[in-house]
């Protein structure tokens, strides 16, 4: 099936949503994109589906009854994507808590405000071997991140990420860190026939932190519509990794867009 991918949130494509749209646009792939503050219309969840993908996309505007299409989507073999954020699981008007989506995805969301904003270092950490994590160096060059929604596993799915929190203390000439607590940063599982994964974090700044450069090298990325957009290329390669992961989509192509448009850049300096 030809790659088709349904983008809700992250504001616009002029701001936070310039991120997923343009690494999608750089990858070759395929996407429809719903901004932030527009319901999602019927005919979006007509056409098969490769993966759908929430973020900072307030449950207020997927009506319950595309809700229970979008989780039929999945029963049948779409990817279902949650993006952490504001308006995401159950954040500062996510809401996602007791919804149809809510079933369908690998954790369980709190009924209460569940962002937690870190001020200090805070670390991501691999706690399992998978496919999304696969190829990155977690262990000789975490990326580090500033914010993220607190949820828990649900018992058949799999952690793949956790956040270390640091406490930072300052002894003289001298730092000392101290680990204040590890949360669940990737979960994965499946639902029906399709794959589900939930990210805490958000994939945009200011959550994202400096995850956002993760890498030596840099990719450029700018989708139709969008904002013009450079990060780290372990970043757009992790992302791509989520991505396809989830929804079944050949992931070669993609990576080898991401080589040609490091190797483009290099000769330009």
């Amino acid at each position: 099936m030809p790659v088709s991918m349904l983008y809700l949130g992250d504001t616009t494509l002029q701001t936070a949503a310039a991120y997923l749209a343009g690494l999608v646009h750089r990858a070759g792939w395929a996407l429809d994109y719903v901004p932030s503050h527009v319901p999602a219309a019927a005919e979006l969840f007509g056409p098969p589906r490769s993966l759908v993908v929430l973020s900072d996309y307030s449950a207020s505007r997927l009506a319950p009854s595309l809700q229970q299409r979008l989780v039929r989507l999945v029963e049948s073999g779409a990817g279902l994507l949650m993006i952490g954020g504001w308006e995401s699981y159950h954040g500062c008007g996510g809401d996602w808590d007791g919804t149809a989506v809510a079933t369908a995805l690998p954790v369980e969301i709190s009924d209460t405000d569940d962002r937690v904003n870190c001020d200090q270092p805070t670390l991501v950490r691999r706690v399992d071997e998978h496919p999304v994590a696969a190829g990155l160096p977690w262990d000789g060059h975490p990326p580090c991140i500033g914010g993220f929604n607190r949820f828990r596993p649900k018992a058949e799915a799999q952690v793949v990420l956790e956040t270390e929190r640091f406490r930072a203390i300052r002894e003289g000439e001298n730092v000392r860190f101290e680990l204040a607590g590890r949360d669940p940063l990737l979960v994965v599982g499946t639902w029906g026939e399709g794959r589900v994964a939930s990210l805490a974090t958000d994939i945009a700044p200011h959550w994202v932190g400096g995850m956002v450069d993760w890498g030596p090298g840099r990719v450029a990325a700018q989708a139709p519509g969008a904002e013009a957009v450079e990060v780290g290329d372990l970043y757009a390669r992790f992302f791509l990794q989520l991505l396809a992961w989830t929804g079944r989509i050949d992931l070669e192509s993609g990576i080898e867009n991401l080589k040609s448009e490091i190797q483009d850049l290099k000769s330009e300096i």
